[in-house]
């Protein structure tokens, strides 16, 4: 079978395979992605971008409830049309994949659309062509792992979310991170009675426990049936078309009928059929690509990025690795990566946004620490009667005053914590922090004039 001749491989053309293509091919390599679904990856077809139009869409209700408490004459809330928003969002999301795909023919990168498995350190087959580099990158990304149960495939994954043909009368949403929040917030608020059951005493695992703890209850006081410390152990299908759930926690065993169950219960690096144990790539418990900080697999030539690492599974993460690779082949040094420093957010509602140290890895990590922590009502809320807290926290390494963590659960908390990790990435101090002016009157000035600490 005759071969086809490239510089780099790239397998996966989601967000981390596409920087790494486009970059590379930029600066003179003549490059070749695969990919065996749709060009964007989980983060631009199946993950952020769609979800959040659908956040964006659930956030109506909210407004349309607190207009009347600054004296909008309004009557019921208003009739919400699924399909019309699936459609919306689906054409949305193919216009951006077919940027996608423009950007990569307009660089010369070779788009080749199928399975590809590795044959040898320098080869990948892709259907009948066969294609040969000295450099291969593997950014294949994750897919769902739901909960080994009876019944399991009576569930739905985060990937079906986009085309469900209807909006679920009653939902149970399994899962306490990231997607089970957000997905647990956008169906409550389009009209869906939700259930949120989770295995632990409180949501986000690895969060700072202030944000986990007050979250828990903001979720609880807007009206979320949030179920800690409960799980699933069996699904049943009805006559009737519902899944009838049998949930279990430390109280006993209930069984309740839903006409939907969502499995958000993590996700597991897409590694499986590759070929790669074949070719000697080492992989961790989770199946997951081991690499080095330079994002090199165990074989030479093979190098590996975003959530198929699991190193840290972020969309922006993913992409500043494929173009820290990409750079490294291409000019070097390699761009170094601050895992620590990079900014996180939840877009539950309400959302939550980190950046930095925890107090817990704060008081590991330095002999002493400062903690700023501020919980207040806001502006809106005061009119609106919204049963709603914020709660702001800085972490300030005593014997420097540098402040290195911040925290937020609030509105707008993504949109505030962006530019403080800016202030965490430059090393700011406290002090420096006393010395901004806020913006009067806003949330985002409690960051500024927080002054006393409340734990050292």
């Amino acid at each position: 079978m005759d071969t086809e001749q490239f510089d780099l491989i790239v397998v996966g053309a989601g967000s981390g395979g596409v920087r790494a293509s486009r970059i590379a091919a930029q600066r003179g390599l003549k490059v070749a992605v695969t990919e065996h679904s749709r060009v964007g990856g989980t983060c631009v077809i199946r993950g952020c971008v769609p979800k959040k139009l659908l956040m964006y869409a659930s956030q109506f209700h909210d407004q349309w409830l607190d207009a009347r408490g600054f004296g909008w004459a309004l009557g019921e809330l208003p009739r919400h049309d699924w399909p019309a928003l699936v459609a919306a969002v689906g054409a949305e999301v193919t216009r951006l994949e077919k940027i996608y795909h423009g950007l990569l023919a307009g660089v010369g990168v070779t788009l080749l659309e199928g399975h590809a498995t590795l044959q040898a350190r320098d080869r990948v087959r892709v259907g009948d062509r066969v294609l040969v580099a000295p450099r291969i990158l593997l950014a294949t990304g994750a897919q769902p792992a739901p909960l080994a149960i009876p019944g399991a495939d009576l569930a739905i994954t985060s990937d079906d979310c986009f085309s469900l043909p209807r909006l679920p009368q009653r939902l149970l949403v399994v899962g306490g991170g990231f997607i089970a929040l957000e997905f647990a917030g956008i169906f409550k608020r389009l009209g869906s009675d939700v259930v949120l059951a989770h295995r632990g005493d409180r949501p986000l695992r690895g969060f700072d426990e202030d944000v986990r703890r007050h979250l828990a209850e903001e979720l609880t006081a807007g009206g979320l049936d949030a179920r800690w410390g409960w799980q699933p152990r069996s699904i049943a299908l009805r006559p009737d078309g519902r899944r009838r759930v049998t949930l279990a926690s430390a109280a006993g065993t209930v069984e309740e009928d839903f006409d939907a169950v969502l499995m958000a219960t993590g996700r597991t690096p897409a590694t499986a059929g590759l070929g790669l144990a074949d070719i000697g790539v080492a992989l961790g418990a989770a199946g997951e690509i081991v690499v080095d900080e330079r994002s090199r697999s165990s074989v030479p030539g093979i190098w590996a990025v975003g959530d198929c690492t699991n190193r840290m599974n972020l969309t922006p993460v993913a992409i500043r690795e494929g173009h820290a690779v990409a750079h490294g082949l291409t000019d070097g040094p390699d761009l170094p990566i601050d895992y620590l420093t990079v900014p996180q957010a939840v877009f539950s509602q309400p959302p939550v946004a980190a950046v930095g140290h925890t107090e817990a890895s704060a008081r590991a990590a330095f002999a002493a620490v400062d903690i700023y922590r501020a919980t207040f009502k806001p502006m809106r809320a005061t009119i609106s009667g919204r049963a709603e807290r914020a709660l702001m926290k800085l972490i300030v390494r005593r014997d420097t005053q540098q402040v290195v963590g911040a925290h937020m659960v609030g509105n707008d908390a993504p949109e505030i914590l962006q530019g403080l990790a800016i202030a965490v990435n430059a090393g700011l101090t406290k002090a420096q922090f006393d010395a901004t002016v806020g913006i009067h009157p806003t949330a985002a000035e409690e960051f500024v004039t927080m002054r006393t600490p409340v734990a050292g």
